[in-house]
């Protein structure tokens, strides 16, 4: 691995302009192709094979005029005190109100509150139920215009309107995250250099991954399904780890040229070795992204399989580009220093032992008490994930200032929660394909169980063999009693057929959230097994150890769950959730947070693991006692990973803060947490303390084992001894004498 890739590098000096200039025309292309072949994205979150998800199929084609797949808008209005909606005033406000609706463009159907009986029984608040023809992402900027602007009429006449639903939804977009990120990153970047050349070149290569990645999603969307959110998560975990891999090769070309090597030798040397540790940390979040494809979720393994294709740009990149512009730089990667900082490289070496050297002799000389320290912290934080509570986002959820949350509490304050939360309980057939003898039994049978607020009479489609009821609980929609309801009912549905020949399904969209958030639990161990067993053989496979990958999981297993106690803490307890204005109401954790958690962390886990695995690995193989190893691993990988980690964490942090999108805010955020615990004090003080502990059995692997497996020189052994030339990078000349 270490010889192939040092021929890579060496091609890519050499062939510079080549190189470069082939990336431009790729991308070039690539953005012609998503200019050209996009298609719109979708905000539609569904799970096929559901119950919920059936009925909503079956209801598209019996009753095609509910626009089953259409976008919502409840218009929630409210009289002033005293005052009711059917009094001659407020009634003409709105009227306008439902006119002005009714014409607005995309919109099918509009149930007027003053005639669809929508208006609670003081008569003091009511709402207009639109559909449109077309799902939320895909309204038009006039049509959400038409709609903020159909309540105008009401609040000039004094009662309050408010707007519910997923009508205003609107895309999640790359905008002030990812120049917040890319300038927090920088400033790490230049710290950890010194040099304005030497920390523009990971940011260079990065946003220019960032650019190719953005247009094959934008090209392919044109083909498949693409979530909203899927650019934005892809863009997040590529723009992180492209600065994490540059970093770290060009961290390793500074140690060379400081070392007195030619530039053609450094390339040589620095892709040979951290181009190596690159592959296969890249490798580990492959694996872990892809893994999501055993989900068989189809929305959510494509939001993975973009984001592992937004890695696989990133290594490509560190690979080739990264080391031709190096041989553009030349050895003034050194140049442009910056006043006031450090110009000392993250490896070089010094009469005075660096940071991480000195943090390396505290950690050998005191491994019980840090691995104690640390265990005892990331078990304390894990234990508010004992109270974890998932569900997707609603209205309810939203922050207190919108719309849509104020609609949301109007709503519950004049009817009661439950109609935030309606189910649909379609009927089909029945006894001679009489369904609507079917429905007003199930009816009446619902409207005998608990938690059931009310139950509306049925309506038949035009065959008359399918029925539909709207059942209203009596709680909110993410309320576990409400959940209990849905399952009370569907437990019933065995009994309903035998009584009445029906088929009995209950859907609408707060069905739909308690199916997905039921896969997405039951596939969470299932997933957490493939990618940790997955990411153990490869780690296996480059350590030659069984117990680093074994600790390395444990690792991984601990700062997963100390990050999901800290997400319940802040984003579903409030605990400190309004910090920065982070959290404005705290609620369920969205159901497919876990999920991506693991799969994005694990990956991320295993990038830092390999960084400093690899360098005392490399130590202990030339010769280093096990300790020793440990210390001077420590000192060559830690500022790197610091560096690195704080570029992740300020990127993570960038699209948390500044997204409109609540997922991924929660998902950047956690992001952010769970690289802080794993990399500072997973990476950096449990595993060197277990490895100190163990000593030479760290590095322990059955004999048959050992035979089997092939040596891929992650190291860099054979450019070490002196095989550059047969490894093809030029050697510098010798001097005359």
């Amino acid at each position: 691995m270490a010889t192939l890739l040092a021929r890579i590098g060496s091609f890519c000096y050499r062939r510079r302009k080549l190189v470069l200039v082939s990336w431009l025309v790729v991308l070039a292309v690539l953005g012609i192709g998503a200019a050209t072949l996009s298609g719109p994205a979708s905000s539609n979150f569904s799970v096929p094979g559901t119950e919920a998800q059936r009925a909503i199929d079956l209801l598209g084609k019996r009753f095609p005029q509910l626009s089953a797949q259409g976008a919502t808008a409840r218009v929630v209005f409210a009289a002033p005190p005293g005052q009711q909606l059917t009094s001659a005033g407020n009634r003409a406000a709105v009227e306008k109100v439902v006119a002005k609706l009714k014409a607005a463009p995309q919109v099918a159907v509009v149930v007027d509150p003053l005639q669809g009986r929508t208006i609670n029984r003081t008569g003091t608040i009511g709402y207009a139920q639109v559909t449109y023809q077309k799902p939320a992402i895909e309204l038009t900027t006039q049509a959400q215009d038409a709609l903020t602007a159909a309540v105008l009429p009401g609040r000039n006449a004094g009662l309050t309107v408010e707007i519910g639903g997923d009508a205003l939804t609107s895309l999640p977009g790359v905008g002030p995250s990812d120049l917040a990120g890319i300038l927090i990153a920088a400033v790490v970047l230049a710290i950890t250099f010194g040099s304005l050349v030497a920390a523009g070149l990971p940011l260079l290569t990065a946003i220019f991954g960032v650019g190719i990645t953005m247009a094959i999603v934008t090209a392919a969307s044109g083909f498949v399904h693409v979530m909203s959110s899927t650019p934005v998560l892809a863009v997040m975990i590529g723009l992180a780890v492209a600065i994490d891999y540059a970093l770290l090769i060009v961290s390793r070309y500074r140690h060379e040229i400081g070392i007195g090597k030619e530039p053609a030798e450094a390339i040589g040397q620095a892709l040979g070795t951290a181009g190596s540790t690159v592959v296969f940390a890249g490798l580990t979040v492959i694996i872990a992204l892809c893994g999501m494809i055993a989900l068989n979720i189809s929305a959510l393994y494509t939001m993975g399989l973009f984001a592992a294709l937004g890695v696989a740009v990133a290594v490509l990149i560190a690979l080739t580009l990264l080391p031709a512009l190096l041989g553009f730089a030349g050895r003034r990667i050194l140049a442009g220093r910056i006043p006031g900082l450090r110009a000392r490289d993250a490896e070089a070496d010094g009469a005075k032992p660096a940071l991480g050297h000195r943090w390396g002799q505290r950690v050998t000389r005191q491994p019980v008490w840090l691995l104690l320290a640390g265990g005892i912290l990331l078990i304390g934080l894990s234990i508010p994930a004992v109270g974890l509570r998932l569900a997707l986002p609603d209205n309810g959820t939203a922050a207190p200032s919108t719309t849509q949350r104020k609609a949301y509490d109007l709503v519950a304050r004049g009817f009661g929660p439950g109609f935030n939360g309606p189910l649909a309980v379609v009927v089909e057939g029945g006894a001679n394909g009489n369904a609507k003898a079917a429905a007003t039994t199930v009816s009446s049978a619902i409207a005998k169980l608990g938690d059931v607020a009310m139950v509306t009479p049925p309506t038949l489609n035009h065959a008359g063999d399918t029925a539909v009821l709207t059942v209203v609980p009596k709680e909110g929609p993410t309320s576990q009693s409400t959940s209990d309801l849905v399952k009370a009912i569907r437990d019933q549905s065995s009994q309903f057929r035998r009584q009445t020949g029906a088929e009995v399904l209950v859907t609408g969209k707060t069905a739909l959230d308690i199916d997905v958030s039921s896969r997405l639990n039951g596939a969470l161990l299932p997933y957490l097994l493939i990618v940790v067993g997955l990411a153990f053989l490869l780690l296996t496979f480059v350590f030659r150890s069984l117990v680093i990958p074994l600790v390395a999981s444990l690792g991984f297993l601990l700062s997963i769950m100390a990050t999901l106690g800290v997400i319940v803490a802040v984003f579903q307890k409030g605990w400190l959730g309004s910090l920065f204005g982070i959290v404005d109401q705290p609620g369920p954790i969205m159901s497919i947070m876990p999920i991506l958690l693991v799969g994005i962390v694990f990956g991320l886990a295993m990038d830092y693991q390999v960084f400093l695995v690899t360098r005392v690995r490399e130590e202990y193989v030339h010769g280093a006692k096990p300790t020793e190893a440990v210390i001077a691993g420590l000192g060559h990988a830690s500022r790197v990973i610091v560096a690195a980690a704080l570029i992740m964490i300020s990127v993570f942090v960038g699209f948390g803060l500044f997204a409109s999108d609540p997922m991924i805010t929660l998902i950047g955020l956690g992001l952010a947490c769970a690289v802080l615990l794993d990399a500072f004090v997973v990476r950096m003080m449990l595993v060197p303390a277990v490895m100190t502990l163990l000593g030479s059995k760290a590095w322990w692997l059955p004999r048959w084992l050992e035979r089997a497996l092939p040596n891929i020189d992650i190291e860099g052994t054979r450019l070490r001894a002196g095989r550059g030339v047969e490894a093809g990078i030029p050697q510098p000349r010798p001097e005359s004498a």
